[in-house]
């Protein structure tokens, strides 16, 4: 019978050991996501108010307490600390206006705004929006009364399929609210995170020169 070389090891014994690797390896990831969220959590976080620092056992994580207002309304939930804002808009809320588009933060396609200010959902924990302002797509109009961009998208006809174009509007309110749309160049620089696949770029762009050069209250 043959002996097997010094220090060579049984092949299955290294199969073993490099799935064990493997395992081990995405657990890693795994916990450095979760740890990466509570690391951008609010300062009360972990003790400050009572109501937030409770925390429920969820399998291999730990729900939250969450207060935010989302359109005006007021909202406490119960979250896994990984929760996107996207996803809990889309999935907890049923606010599916804010669309899913890459999923990395590229197209623009999850712009909301947060306390005023234009946020990609989709890169965005959940955990940070505690007791701040949330504003989607279905918060802009009034009642029944569209807001003035989402009329002149309309007349300019700034949309075709239409799947970008809450994230169009949610910027397009930022940039004539920042003063960022003084010229055509400046709007396209500063709506060059939305992507749109249909190419309604020029539609767009007259549509918020219009709102902006008319002065309306946006």
């Amino acid at each position: 019978m043959q002996e097997k070389p010094q220090g060579a090891g049984d092949p299955d014994d290294e199969s073993l050991k490099s799935d064990q690797r493997l395992a081990d390896r995405r657990l890693f990831l795994q916990q450095s996501i979760a740890i990466a969220g509570l690391s951008f959590a609010p300062g009360d976080f972990f003790g400050g108010s009572e109501a937030f620092a409770e925390r429920l056992p969820l399998g291999d994580a730990e729900k939250v307490k969450l207060a935010l207002s989302v359109n005006g309304k007021k909202h406490r939930l119960s979250i896994d600390p990984r929760v996107t804002l996207l996803n809990l808009l889309r999935e907890q809320l049923g606010l599916t206006g804010t669309k899913k588009g890459c999923d990395f933060g590229q197209c623009g396609a999850c712009t909301v705004h947060v306390d005023g200010q234009r946020v990609l959902s989709c890169l965005s924990f959940a955990v940070m929006q505690h007791g701040r302002k949330i504003t989607t797509i279905e918060g802009l109009a009034n009642g029944n009364q569209l807001h003035p961009l989402q009329e002149a998208f309309i007349k300019h006809d700034g949309f075709q399929c239409g799947y970008c174009t809450p994230g169009q509007l949610m910027s397009a309110v930022a940039c004539v609210r920042e003063g960022q749309a003084g010229s055509e160049d400046e709007i396209r620089e500063y709506m060059s995170g939305n992507l749109c696949r249909c190419g309604a770029y020029p539609n767009i762009v007259n549509a918020i020169m219009e709102v902006k050069n008319n002065g309306q209250k946006v």
